[in-house]
């Protein structure tokens, strides 16, 4: 798992390594300083010249400054290689979940992508800088102060030595308690992203339902759940500061208590008053080094959790891979589906889709119909390998999907997926989303086939009208219209259309697929409706029932020879007879 998230440092290596390396400059300056500051104060006491004084100040001045510089530079290559290597990091999860299929998408929810990406790398790159700087810092100036103190004051260097079980008692047990409840907390944040992303996407459907309160409460229960863990976490880490604080003063009661004994005994023989003084500085030194070695502890505990969440996702495997020697070329826009079944699970009981035999000329016109949950979708993602089939295969102009790169099979099946997505930005930048070399007219041109042109027009703006996240501003038909000439722009071998003309009123629908008929009729196009009239002048209707194929033919042929067929047709007609009268 470390050898994985350091792959992120990259062209950061040079300040990651570099921060150590001041950071040993640091604290040697500072563990100097106590010795040089004891022997001023002694050669004080014993009544030395100004010359003495001043020699040893200048001394003391110069190892701060360049401790203030190591300090600093430390400080600078920590901060950059630290954020460098968050950003590398939010980099390589983005570009992993790219490549993932759906099938691999389906077992991450969109709110634990979205907490691993920001909250999960956040303390990762805490615990990072902590490794390269207090990692360094805290056992190195814990050794050296050890060692400066022992030759300053031979056997009270012991008083510190006796406090350190009773920190490593602590910071183990901290750990041991802790640990698991850092891994419940960040599945916590998931549920709170979630409720957060749902509710603000579905805004409009709380508000019109009146469930704000609902809403409401069910964020208040995730945030309280996370509240809690958190609660529970943060009591057990709060037992870190007093059992520090214990030894700190303890140790520094002790060494004054016995400092005192040894001045009074002797008579101030054995121990001068600069020794003192560089005691108690070596032992606030040695203290704050635990202390820091404890924050440490905790912190990379936390940061465990989130390292595995990360890891997880870099360690998952795409299901789509690209063959070895990918065909760079569709003939034709030829559809074939031989003996095809599918599952989105290798542990689902039944098929989604079973046993498809399905052969569709190129150029065709196909309508495909059937109820909810019958497979519709899941067949056209077939087609341009949004999943792999479970048995058979789906060939494309005469060739196995897998055998394809996929970027040329994508961008030779253009797909309007049922729910339309338009990102924020002007109308024409969503356009070269289909061709990013797309000029004006081209944008212009493909906006009339799909009856999109008369609206944009009458736009102030027109092309350059700037479209809201998730396509906010216009209607549910202009998204559809719009995401319809996206996907014609590409110029494509194979349509599909998802349902993507329902909230298209009958007229302009019509229009849409006359439009394909005269324009396009070299395209394949496989329209997925709801309405009878949407597919009934197609060339071939493809009626699924439970993931099978219940009968293929025309209009014609099927009405009145097919009972699923016959009952959509008649409750459509009847619905519009009646609502005529």
């Amino acid at each position: 798992m470390i050898k994985k998230l350091a792959r992120s440092v990259r062209e950061y290596k040079k300040p990651a390594l570099l921060t150590p390396l001041f950071m040993i400059g640091e604290v040697l300056c500072e563990c100097i300083i106590p010795t040089y500051t004891s022997n001023l104060i002694n050669n004080i006491q014993a009544g030395c010249g100004m010359k003495i004084i001043l020699a040893d100040g200048l001394k003391l001045v110069l190892i701060a400054m360049f401790s203030l510089m190591f300090g600093a530079f430390a400080g600078k290559f920590a901060a950059d290689a630290s954020t460098g290597f968050a950003q590398n990091l939010r980099k390589d999860l983005f570009y992993k979940v790219q490549d993932f299929s759906f099938a691999n998408i389906d077992r991450f929810s969109t709110s634990s992508l979205v907490t691993r990406l920001t909250t999960d790398v956040t303390n990762v790159q805490i615990s990072f800088m902590m490794i390269i700087r207090t990692a360094v810092r805290a056992p190195l100036m814990l050794v050296i102060a050890s060692i400066m103190s022992a030759n300053l004051g031979g056997r009270l260097a012991w008083i510190f030595v006796g406090f350190i079980p009773l920190l490593a008692i602590a910071v183990v047990a901290m750990v041991v308690l802790v640990m698991p409840l850092f891994k419940s907390v960040f599945k916590k944040y998931d549920d709170v992203n979630a409720s957060v992303q749902e509710n603000i996407k579905g805004i409009r459907v709380v508000k019109s339902f009146v469930r704000e309160a609902y809403e409401k409460e069910k964020f208040g229960r995730a945030s309280e759940m996370l509240r809690q863990n958190f609660l529970k976490a943060e009591r057990i880490m709060a037992g870190a500061a007093p059992i520090m604080q214990i030894a700190m003063y303890g140790s520094m009661i002790l060494m004054s208590y016995f400092c005192a004994s040894i001045v009074i005994r002797s008579g101030g023989t054995e121990l001068e008053v600069g020794t003192i003084s560089g005691m108690l500085t070596y032992s606030m030194q040695i203290l704050m080094s635990l202390m820091m070695a404890t924050m440490i502890f905790v912190t990379v505990t936390m940061s465990i959790a989130s390292a595995k969440r990360i890891s997880e996702v870099l360690d998952e495997e795409s299901e789509i891979t690209a063959p070895e020697k990918p065909v760079m070329q569709v003939a034709d826009g030829s559809i074939d589906f031989d003996n095809v079944s599918f599952k989105y699970s290798k542990s689902a009981e039944r098929n989604t889709l079973e046993d498809i035999e399905l052969h569709i000329p190129s150029g065709a016109t196909v309508g495909v119909i059937g109820g909810t949950g019958v497979g519709k979708t899941t067949l056209i993602q077939l087609i341009s390998r949004l999943y792999d089939v479970t048995e058979g295969a789906v060939k494309v102009g005469g060739v196995d999907v897998r055998s394809y790169d996929l970027d040329t099979l994508r961008n030779n099946v253009a797909v309007v997926l049922q729910k339309n997505v338009l990102f924020s930005g002007t109308i024409k930048e969503n356009m070269r989303w289909g061709k990013p070399d797309a000029t004006d007219d081209e944008i212009a041109y493909y906006c009339s086939l799909s009856q999109a042109s008369e609206f944009v027009e009458s736009f102030p703006d027109k092309y350059d009208t700037f479209i809201e996240q998730g396509g906010a501003n216009v209607s549910g038909g202009q998204q559809q219209r719009l995401c319809i000439a996206r996907a014609l722009i590409k110029q494509p071998k194979i349509l599909i259309l998802d349902d993507s003309t329902s909230a298209v009123d009958t007229k302009t629908d019509a229009l849409i697929r006359a439009t394909f008929r005269e324009k396009i009729p070299d395209t394949t196009k496989i329209i997925i409706a709801q309405r009878i009239s949407s597919v009934q002048d197609s060339d071939m209707i493809v009626v699924l029932d439970n993931g099978r194929i219940d009968a293929v033919g025309t209009h014609e042929t099927l009405l009145g020879h097919n009972k699923i067929y016959t009952e959509v047709y008649e409750s459509q007609t009847k619905g519009g007879d009646f609502d005529e009268q």
